[in-house]
């Protein structure tokens, strides 16, 4: 078989850089699917398959990974059994599952390469000593796999025979890695400054080099090798594990620090109290900060020891403050609990029932009494606050210092009343009188 005709499938960056390196020995052929050349150098540039595939006998396939099987399906049936295929993804299990797929039984020849360089790293060091991984296909491809990684080292490249699994799985922790953390330091908008160490230099260079590359091309290496998932999961869990030993053992030397959901007389006040109690805890101090989101923020700047909030209710069913919240931060449960809950309706001391207009409460209390405050007061209103007046805590300190309107009502437990000083005028508004709310108590996870 002559091995002097060679086509590319794929001009993108890898292609042009190929065609540079072939059509040195090697008459070349590019395919495309529109071009107003014919030629590129001293390469031929055809947009008819046919007419491409009766050319070449050797096939370069540089596509995009994510697009490599389409391709291969869309030209099968120009390809011979003298042709000989060689893909150069950066991932190898998925183009052997695609040839297997495709030309499984068939005397073409096939063999999976990965050239492990671009353009940037030939251009600043040439091609000598460079990797390139090859593995042949099934023996039909013995003699031709055979010329190309000779051809290969006589062009300075290290040859690296290695099976796809074998690629795969140190790729995803050598090249995955490399672009995924690449891809974070961009994200973070990392920036050079006049006082760079070299090794902040050189994470500048990895994230312009391997940013330099597609977007196509990084979210392609992370998806079509097998083991990318796994590497990115073991990364997470390594930044967690740090990032804990940075935390101290306790905020505050002598204390426990609990951060609630709610303010003072909140249930969520109550239920570490419960907690405090039941487990005979000496040494705890409760920091209020209304909203789950503010918990978990403080448990991950180190603020506090131990977060807590309300996650579920028997009858008003997930709090959703607390789900959106959690989906956003990593923490660990320590403990779920519950309580009952009664719910008060509590007004200014000056003013009279008839002289409210609107209740104010948590999106989960009105939830608890929704039956029960469309049958007592289908006439007013039913608001929740917003950011901290999302707690009906903060709400009834508001509505005793004159910050909302003196025409509200505030739903909630009922030593609202004696801490703010309001008058209640309605008891036991949960629809359910066996109502109980569920209690998450988390910390940052330390192992």
């Amino acid at each position: 078989m002559r091995k002097n005709k060679v086509g590319i499938v794929g001009f993108g960056r890898f292609g042009k850089l190929l065609c540079n390196i072939l059509q040195k020995e090697f008459a070349v052929y590019i395919l495309r699917r529109k071009s107003r050349r014919r030629k590129i150098g001293k390469a031929e540039i055809y947009t008819d398959p046919n007419k491409f595939y009766q050319k070449a006998e050797t096939i370069f396939f540089a596509v995009p990974i994510g697009k490599f099987e389409n391709v291969i399906i869309s030209h099968k049936k120009y390809i011979k059994e003298h042709h000989t295929l060689i893909d150069v993804l950066s991932v190898k299990v998925h183009p052997k599952k695609v040839f297997l797929k495709h030309f499984s039984g068939k005397k073409t020849k096939i063999i999976l390469t990965h050239p492990l360089f671009g353009p940037d790293s030939v251009k600043t060091q040439g091609l000598k000593n460079l990797p390139i991984v090859m593995y042949p296909l099934g023996e039909n491809a013995n003699k031709s796999f055979s010329f190309w990684k000779n051809f290969f080292q006589q062009k300075g490249l290290n040859v690296f025979i290695m099976p796809p699994e074998k690629h795969d799985k140190l790729a995803a922790n050598s090249q995955g890695i490399t672009h995924f953390i690449g891809r974070m330091l961009e994200e973070f908008k990392l920036k050079p400054t006049p006082i760079d160490t070299i090794g902040a230099k050189k994470l500048q260079d990895i994230m312009q080099q391997t940013c330099n590359d597609t977007w196509e091309l990084f979210r392609d290496l992370q998806i079509y090798n097998p083991y990318t998932r796994q590497m990115r999961r073991k990364l997470g869990r390594a930044y967690e594990k740090i990032f804990a030993k940075l935390l101290p053992e306790r905020v505050k030397k002598g204390k426990i620090l609990y951060g609630i959901q709610g303010g003072k007389g909140s249930f969520n006040e109550q239920a570490i109290n419960f907690y405090i109690k039941q487990n005979n805890i000496k040494n705890a101090q409760i920091v209020y900060l209304y909203t789950t989101k503010a918990v978990l923020n403080a448990l991950e700047n180190g603020h506090i020891d131990f977060g807590l909030f309300a996650v579920h209710n028997s009858v008003g069913g997930i709090v959703w403050e607390s789900a959106r919240s959690l989906a956003e931060h990593k923490v660990e449960i320590v403990e779920e609990f519950a309580i009952p809950i009664r719910h008060f309706l509590m007004i200014r001391k000056e003013k009279d029932k008839k002289d409210i207009k609107t209740i104010i409460a948590h999106p989960q209390v009105l939830k608890q009494c929704r039956k029960t405050l469309s049958r007592k007061y289908p006439n007013l209103k039913k608001i929740s606050g917003k950011d901290r007046l999302i707690d009906t805590a903060a709400a009834a300190e508001a509505l005793s210092q004159g910050n909302l309107p003196s025409n509200y009502a505030v739903l909630g437990p009922k030593q609202l009343s004696e801490i703010y000083n309001l008058k209640i005028i309605d008891t036991d508004l949960q629809d359910d009188k066996d109502n109980l709310t569920y209690f998450f108590l988390t910390q940052i996870k330390r192992s």
